[in-house]
């Protein structure tokens, strides 16, 4: 397979430049119609508003703080943040008045809240005015500015409003002069990292470099010594050794990031990191960066990640614990570790176009991520098990409702995941139902994608343009995609040339009316975890596509763990699942265990069993239907007769 030099900076399309359709569409029609207002809802209901309205007394501690000295409460900032970023999405997709209206009464309220200096935080500025910046190790004050910036640039690209983007180029303003090496700063940085990234979506859209040198700064200094937060908490008076996990694996600080070989600690931290070491690695070039996040990226992805692309297994940590630790039931798997996968994976392709990245990028966004939201785009999962005795189901609202915004900010702005652009290069990694604006060497693109992926492999692209330019088409052809085939203008393409990291990279002279199209294979193939994976040992996983599937109680009855497949699954009869935006069944033969088993607990011989037919539905939209069993790794081995 070709490769090509990793010097070239491939950066995300701006949301407003994609218009989605097909099953992306379909789920931000509900963020447009339920979850933006439903987010803006329940922050009131939890007093958010109130905690920033300096015409009202202070709510003070809403929730008890907490053994490790802080309170979910301190986050509050983040959760509208996060909302305030969905709302925008949602806006450019589809306005709504109503709600543009309470999100500029929000900031209305920031604006006013915010001091003379810059500084910003509710609870820091109406709770615990005399705490700023004592304890960046637990307290998360960068960790809300970031969400809050990441929510203003939103708000800046889909409305045209500077409000707060103003607001928060104050505040960052204010965090170059607080923070750094020279008389009287602090070598510090969060203990939740976020703020990296949203410093580099900061500079991108003011082209102020000065953001991405303290986003570098936050990155170099992590894990240095002597540790910063040993030195903060003497100065603070606190123990040194008595705190929240008590190692600082937890917040990815226990070496300096170029030195960490392995993925350990709290799963959306760690992923958070990644994401902001990839977009500074992209921005300055730095190979040391990329290097080290290779490493990391082997480390969780053929060691500690499940099938679905979720991480963190356990919920003492919210992550990490050891290598091929991977329990089904009592799987973590956060949605926003999921989002923050994607996060990265996105990231690590801003260095060139890779199928490394993208294909888990895909799976984590599918799978992981997307399971996060119901339907109807009013519940939420905050774990994300890969088996369910009935009583796992999505929830209104959570005392950290950090995944209800994280999951819908993703797919409101999931245009800008699928595409990337480069001085003369255009890269697709996701397919979808769109249609995406490019200016590229001079020249004004427009690329319309016509396809119902991930249920049907047919992709077609048609290209206008208002001038013949002379640039790259790379398209991802996915690893499990056997038989992928491309023609141009009708023309059949041969692939091996022109394959470059897994993607078909077109370099040619285009002209508006050109078409490609793209047929990629959804054929369903088992999967089979490593031996070492004990909880799966002896148990398959079926996908087609970038899907994982399951059963369901409300298809296949209880007592799923009686199911063993053996069938040749290629030839699995497709079907689409009514009330499922279009999502495609696998029905396939099986055998079943048959229910004469007795009162016994044990017996000396197996339960006898019969040939039946199991559906398998699509993992992400689980818990849709009627409430039930689940299962994802069913047994795996040769039917057995009656």
């Amino acid at each position: 397979m070709n490769q090509l030099k990793r010097d070239r900076q491939f950066r995300p399309l701006p949301v407003p430049s994609v218009e989605l359709q097909g099953l992306f569409g379909d789920r931000q029609n509900a963020i447009c119609d339920s979850t933006a207002e439903t987010l803006l809802d329940r922050c009131v209901e939890a007093g958010m508003l109130q905690a920033i309205d300096v015409t009202q007394p202070s709510p003070g501690v809403v929730i008890p703080i907490g053994p490790w000295g802080g309170t979910t409460q301190m986050f509050w900032d983040s959760d509208l943040g996060k909302s305030i970023e969905t709302v925008a999405y949602s806006l450019y997709r589809r306005p709504n008045p109503k709600l543009e209206a309470r999100v500029d009464e929000i900031i209305d309220m920031y604006e006013k809240l915010q001091d003379k200096d810059g500084y910003l935080n509710a609870w820091f500025q109406r709770v615990q005015p005399g705490r700023r910046w004592t304890n960046l190790r637990d307290h998360h004050e960068l960790y809300c500015a970031g969400h809050l910036i990441e929510g203003a640039v939103a708000y800046y690209q889909a409305t045209g409003k500077k409000k707060l983007l103003d607001i928060m180029s104050r505040y960052a303003d204010y965090l170059i002069t607080v923070f750094g090496h020279g008389p009287g700063q602090t070598p510090g940085y969060c203990g939740h990292e976020e703020i990296e990234l949203a410093l580099v979506k900061l500079a991108r859209v003011t082209g102020e470099k000065k953001y991405l040198d303290l986003s570098k700064f936050f990155i170099d200094e992590r894990g240095t010594e002597p540790h910063f937060f040993t030195e903060e908490a003497i100065r603070d008076g606190r123990s040194a050794a008595d705190f929240h996990q008590k190692t600082y694996e937890y917040g990815q600080a226990h070496l300096p990031v170029r030195e960490q070989k392995k993925v350990v600690g709290h799963a959306v931290r760690a992923m958070y990191l990644y994401a902001g070491m990839a977009d500074i690695a992209t921005e300055y070039n730095d190979d040391t960066l990329t290097s080290a996040l290779e490493t990391l990226w082997d480390d969780l992805t053929t060691k500690q990640m499940y099938i679905t692309g979720g991480i963190g297994p356990a919920a003492a940590n919210e992550g990490f614990t050891d290598y091929y630790d991977l329990p089904n039931e009592s799987a973590y798997a956060e949605t926003c570790a999921s989002v923050g996968l994607v996060f990265w994976a996105n990231r690590m392709l801003g260095r060139g176009p890779n199928r490394r990245y993208a294909d888990i990028m895909e799976q984590a966004l599918y799978n992981g991520a997307m399971a996060g939201l119901s339907l109807d785009g009013t519940r939420f999962f905050y774990e994300n098990p890969l088996e369910s005795s009935g009583k796992h189901h999505r929830w209104i609202w959570h005392h950290c409702p950090c995944c209800p915004p994280n999951i819908a900010r993703l797919l409101a702005s999931i245009g800008s995941y699928m595409y990337a652009i480069a001085d003369d290069e255009i890269a697709v990694h996701l397919y979808g139902e769109s249609k995406a604006r490019f200016d590229l060497a001079g020249a004004s693109v427009e690329l319309t994608q016509q396809t119902r992926y991930p249920w049907d492999g047919a992709i077609h692209f048609d290209l206008t343009l208002d001038r013949p330019t002379h640039f790259a088409l790379s398209l991802r052809i996915p690893e499990w995609a056997d038989g992928a085939t491309i023609s141009i203008n009708g023309e059949t393409l041969d692939l091996a040339p022109v394959l470059t990291d897994g993607y078909a990279r077109i370099e040619r002279d285009w002209k508006s009316g050109d078409t490609v199209d793209l047929s990629i294979p959804l054929t369903a193939r088992k999967l089979f975890a490593n031996p070492l994976v004990r909880q799966d040992a002896g148990r398959t996983a079926l996908m087609r596509g970038p899907l994982v599937y399951c059963v369901e109680e409300t298809d296949n009855g209880a007592g799923l763990n009686g199911i063993t497949l053996s069938a040749d699954v290629s030839q699995a009869k497709t079907s689409e699942i009514s009330g499922l935006c279009g999502a495609v069944a696998l029905d396939l033969p099986v055998s079943r265990d048959m229910a004469d088993w007795g009162s016994a607990l044990y017996r000396t011989s197996p339960p006898a069993a019969k040939q039946a037919n199991a559906r398998f539905v699509p993992y992400p939209f689980w818990d849709n239907r009627e409430p039930g069993e689940m299962l994802v790794w069913v047994r795996a081995g040769e039917a057995r007769g009656e």
